[in-house]
């Protein structure tokens, strides 16, 4: 009988507890965002649309790879035995020629590992988050381009071993 009616107290206990929370809300005054009008501030580290900067990319596969929802499509060409098609920005030969990378936004899960293992950091999450749409299609974004023909290697600078073992080799 005891159980009965703690169990009773602690049900009314529960309930103005509640009901204390739901009337201190309904006096404070409601705030209204107009957001076409006043656009929200983005934070830094936001999460958004995923970019990726062609140009930069030398189809390492890193990011399909990490990826856990399988939203990255990469195809290739490779480019013949010791040419290059051009240069990334942090000076990296490119030595593939990406024919297809899509990103299928709809699978996106926004998770940020994609980015945090790409070498060349092409790809990136913009602060962009306005992008509905009435068809699925259209959040497959295409970023593949053609290189134009791929260029013979520079000659490398042999360093101070292979010196070393060259002027070896030429005393022998």
């Amino acid at each position: 009988m005891r159980q009965y009616f703690r169990n009773i107290f602690t049900a009314v206990w529960t309930i103005l507890i509640g009901m204390r929370i739901t009337m201190r809300e309904l006096f404070t005054p409601a705030v209204t965002r107009e957001y076409p009008e006043h656009r929200p501030e983005i934070p830094d580290g936001f999460r958004g649309r995923l970019h990726n900067k062609i140009e930069d990319c030398v189809v390492c596969y890193a990011c399909a790879n990490i990826c856990p929802v399988d939203c990255i499509y990469i195809e290739h060409e490779e480019a013949p035995r010791g040419q290059f098609y051009a240069f990334a920005s942090n000076g990296a030969p490119i030595r593939r020629n990406a024919t297809r990378f899509d990103i299928d936004m709809a699978l996106c899960c926004y998770c940020g590992l994609c980015t945090e293992v790409c070498p060349t950091e092409c790809l990136i999450m913009t602060k962009d988050f306005e992008y509905s749409t009435y068809d699925r299609q259209e959040l497959i974004y295409h970023f593949a381009k053609p290189w134009p023909e791929a260029k013979p290697m520079p000659k490398a600078r042999p360093t101070r071993r292979q010196d070393q073992t060259e002027e070896a080799a030429a005393e022998a």
